[in-house]
């Protein structure tokens, strides 16, 4: 069956970073697009960062120049490094994995950052 497996959330101070890691496995079908969305306590996920199999990448504005998507495609692995880390960065992300049939999404992994 389908996994994504998520890795590299945690807590960390303002300023600090991380990298995230998702590792798409079973998927039968030509992945296209990888990406992270997040979800804060009592807003709407949204698009963090996405990024396609030709390296193509879309950031949501508020973390433009705070963050670099990449993916492995061999691996079928996208990573999410994340500098410059704010409280407002404070979510749930998700890995989001788009084939040709459909999309899939990870558990999602906690990011906490204190202030």
């Amino acid at each position: 069956q389908v996994q994504l497996v998520e890795s590299g959330g945690g807590l960390v101070q303002a300023g600090g970073s991380l990298r995230l890691s998702c590792t798409a496995s079973g998927i039968i079908f030509s992945i296209n697009v990888m990406g992270w969305y997040r979800q804060a306590p009592g807003k709407q996920r949204e698009l963090v960062a996405r990024i396609t199999t030709s390296g193509r990448t879309n950031y949501a504005d508020s973390v433009k120049g705070r963050v670099t998507i990449s993916r492995d495609n061999a691996k079928n692995t996208v990573f999410l490094q994340m500098n410059s880390l704010k409280p407002e960065d404070t979510a749930v992300y998700y890995c989001n994995v788009i084939t040709s049939l459909r999309d899939y999404w990870g558990e999602g992994t906690q990011v906490t950052v204190s202030s």
